[in-house]
C-alpha cells in the first residue's frame, strides 16, 4: 500500500470516527430529552435506560446486525480486522450509532410505566434483527449489489418507478422506524395513570425540566451535523450543501414551532428536532430554500400530530416519538422526493412515487413488526409496570433510587 492510499484510508477512518463520536454523543441528547420532559420520579430511569439500550445495542449489532445488514463479519482474527486501517470497525462504530437511536427513540413514548428489562429485550430484537434487515435493502449488502439482484431493493423500484429510494441519513430508515415501531409500545402499555379521566377528559402531566428539555435538543441538534454531514462516510464525499441544508432546514422547524405554538419551549425545541429529521433524507440533493421549507412542515406536523395525537386520540406518547419521529421521518423521505427534483431547485435524480412507496413501506413493516414483539411480551413476561409501582415511579420501583437522593434523607438522619 503507498503512502497517498495509506493516508487516504486513515483520513477516511479517522472522518468517520469523528462522525462516529458527534452522534455518540447525541445519545445523551436523547437522555436528557426524556429527563427533562417526564417527571422527577422517572429521572433515573431515563437515563439508565438510554446507557443500558446503548450498551445491548452494541452487542447485538455487532454479532448480528452488523452482519445482517452489510455481511461482514468480526469473528475473524484482528489482523484481518486491521486492513485498510480497521476501516470495516469504525464503520461499524458509526452505523451503529444511527441503529442504537431505535430503542432511545421508543424510550421516550413509553416513559414512566413500561418495565425495564422488557424493553431493553424488545430494543436488542429491533437493533439485532428488525432494523438490519431494513437498512440492508436500503443501504446495506441488498440495496445495488449485483450479486444479489434477485433481492435488490433499490434495483426494483429503479425498474417500476424510475428511480432508486433516497435516504441519505436516515429520515426514514431511522427516524421513522423508530418512531413506528414505538406506536404500538404506546397502545398496548396505555395511558398513565391519571392522564385521562372519565368520558376521556384530559388531565396534561406537567414535565419536571425546562432546561434539562433543552439541553438535551441542543445536544442532540449539535450531534446532528455529525448524522447528516458524516453520513457522506469519507473525506472525499463530504458536502456543504448538506450542512446548510441541515442548518436551513433546523432553523425553519424552529421558526414554525415558534409561531403556531405561541412560543410554547417545549414545541420549540422539539420543532428544531423535527426539522432535523425531516432534512435527514433528502439533505444531499435539495435546495437550501427547500430544506428552510421542509424543516418548517416538519414543525408544523409535530406540533399538530402531538396535539391531535395527546387530545383526540388519546394515546399517552410522553414525548411525542410517533409525531416527531414517525410522522416527520416519513415526511422527510417524501419531502426528497418533493424538493429533491430539479423542479424546486434539487439536485434531481429521486421520484416523488419512489419515495412515497418507500416511505410507505417502512411505516407499514415498523407497525406491523412492532405490533407483533410487543404484544407477545406483553402477553408474555408482561410490559407494565404495576399500579403500585408507578405510582411510586420508575425510579424507585426499578432502581430503588431517586433522581435527588438528598431531598429524600430525613431531617436529623446522620
Amino acid at each position: 500500500m503507498d503512502l497517498l492510499t495509506s493516508l487516504k484510508n486513515s483520513g477516511d477512518v479517522l472522518f468517520m470516527m469523528l462522525g462516529a463520536v458527534m452522534i455518540f454523543a447525541m445519545h445523551a441528547g436523547f437522555a436528557f430529552l426524556e429527563l427533562g420532559t417526564v417527571r422527577k420520579k422517572s429521572q433515573v430511569n431515563a437515563l439508565v435506560k438510554i446507557l443500558s439500550d446503548w450498551a445491548v445495542s452494541t452487542v447485538v449489532y455487532f454479532l448480528i446486525g452488523f452482519p445482517i445488514a452489510y455481511g461482514i463479519s468480526f469473528l475473524r482474527p484482528a489482523s484481518e480486522l486491521m486492513k485498510l486501517q480497521g476501516f470495516d470497525m469504525v464503520h461499524f462504530f458509526f452505523l451503529l450509532t444511527f441503529a442504537a437511536c431505535i430503542p432511545a427513540i421508543i424510550s421516550g413514548g413509553i416513559a414512566e410505566r413500561a418495565r425495564f428489562w422488557p424493553q431493553v429485550l424488545a430494543g436488542g430484537i429491533f437493533v439485532g434483527l428488525v432494523y438490519p434487515f431494513f437498512e440492508s435493502f436500503v443501504w446495506g449488502k441488498f440495496s445495488a449489489n449485483a450479486s444479489h439482484q434477485a433481492i435488490c431493493a433499490q434495483g426494483w423500484f429503479s425498474s417500476v418507478f424510475g428511480c432508486g429510494f433516497h435516504d441519505y441519513a436516515g429520515s426514514v430508515v431511522v427516524h421513522s422506524m423508530g418512531g413506528w415501531l414505538a406506536l404500538p409500545a404506546v397502545l398496548i402499555l396505555g395511558p398513565r395513570l391519571g392522564r385521562y379521566g372519565s368520558g376521556g377528559k384530559s388531565y396534561p402531566i406537567p414535565i419536571s425540566s425546562i432546561p434539562f428539555l433543552s439541553l438535551g435538543s441542543w445536544i442532540l441538534a449539535v450531534g446532528w451535523f455529525g448524522f447528516n454531514v458524516m453520513s457522506a462516510q469519507s473525506f472525499t464525499g463530504i458536502s456543504g450543501l448538506v450542512a446548510l441544508n441541515s442548518l436551513m432546514a433546523m432553523v425553519g422547524g424552529i421558526l414554525v414551532a415558534l409561531v403556531i405554538s405561541r412560543a410554547d419551549p417545549g414545541f420549540v425545541h422539539n420543532g428544531a428536532l423535527a426539522g432535523l429529521i425531516a432534512i435527514c433524507a433528502g439533505s444531499d440533493i435539495m435546495h437550501p430554500l427547500g430544506a428552510l421549507i421542509t424543516g418548517g412542515i416538519g414543525a408544523a406536523i409535530f406540533v399538530k400530530g402531538f396535539t391531535i395525537e395527546q387530545e383526540r386520540m388519546k394515546i399517552d406518547d410522553v414525548l411525542g416519538v410517533w409525531p416527531l419521529h414517525g410522522l416527520c421521518g416519513t415526511w422527510g423521505g417524501i419531502a426528497a422526493g418533493i424538493f429533491g427534483s430539479t423542479y424546486f431547485g434539487g439536485m434531481g435524480g429521486v421520484s416523488f412515487v419512489s419515495q412515497l412507496a418507500g416511505s410507505l413501506a417502512a411505516a407499514a413493516y415498523a407497525l406491523v413488526i412492532g405490533g407483533v414483539v410487543y404484544f407477545i411480551i406483553d402477553k408474555t413476561v408482561g410490559f407494565r409496570l404495576t399500579e403500585e409501582q408507578e405510582m411510586r415511579g420508575a425510579d424507585l420501583a426499578i432502581h430503588s433510587i431517586d433522581a435527588y437522593p438528598e431531598e429524600s434523607v430525613h431531617v436529623g438522619q446522620g
